[in-house]
């Protein structure tokens, strides 16, 4: 299997909180409303990954004009840039089949670098302080917690509020020759 990263389209907004739905348990997970507000917020732009077979693909996983076909989409990103030099990163959803193929962590690099490219300086998130799976994949990325938020979830779970700093991070500069 092939994945590639587009830009969401409205259509296909039933697609994606169908899996936030299968991502996160009730309380945790969005609303229609919620999850349509965060669309809409200024600044805000969301990045989908969808699969394809490989036999059916052409170069970059997308499907070739003798054969086409049917992308699935298996996860997505909604980000935001803020305007005071942050991002934050609203939700990574990645359905459980597609997990450990790396389509988080690449939803995750784009994201950081068209926020880093709109002149954020850090990004933050909010996960629940009991998500290891999610607290791992963002330490790996180098996250760190530097609060909590009690009572974040509907469910009454904590946040923690992860930060990264974008400018440590950004490639180097290359040198006049």
């Amino acid at each position: 299997m092939e994945f590639a990263l587009r830009d969401f389209r409205h259509e296909e907004f039933e697609t994606i909180w169908r899996i936030d739905q299968q991502c996160f348990a009730p309380g945790i997970s969005y609303s229609r409303l919620e999850l349509a507000t965060y669309l809409q917020r200024p600044g805000a732009f969301v990045l989908v990954a969808d699969w394809f077979e490989v036999g059916n693909t052409g170069t970059l996983g997308r499907p070739s004009s003798e054969n086409q076909a049917s992308a699935v989409t298996v996860g997505f990103i909604v980000a935001e840039e803020s305007g005071r030099g942050r991002g934050h990163i609203i939700t990574i959803d990645v359905l459980p089949d597609a997990r450990g193929a790396g389509i988080g962590s690449q939803l995750l690099h784009a994201a950081e670098d068209r926020l880093r490219a709109a002149g954020c300086k850090a990004v933050i998130l909010e996960t629940a302080v009991d998500n290891q799976a999610a607290l791992s994949f963002y330490k790996r990325h180098r996250y760190a917690v530097f609060r909590t938020i009690p009572r974040y979830y509907a469910n009454g779970v904590d946040a923690f509020v992860m930060k990264k700093d974008l400018l440590s991070l950004a490639p180097p500069a290359k040198l006049p020759q």
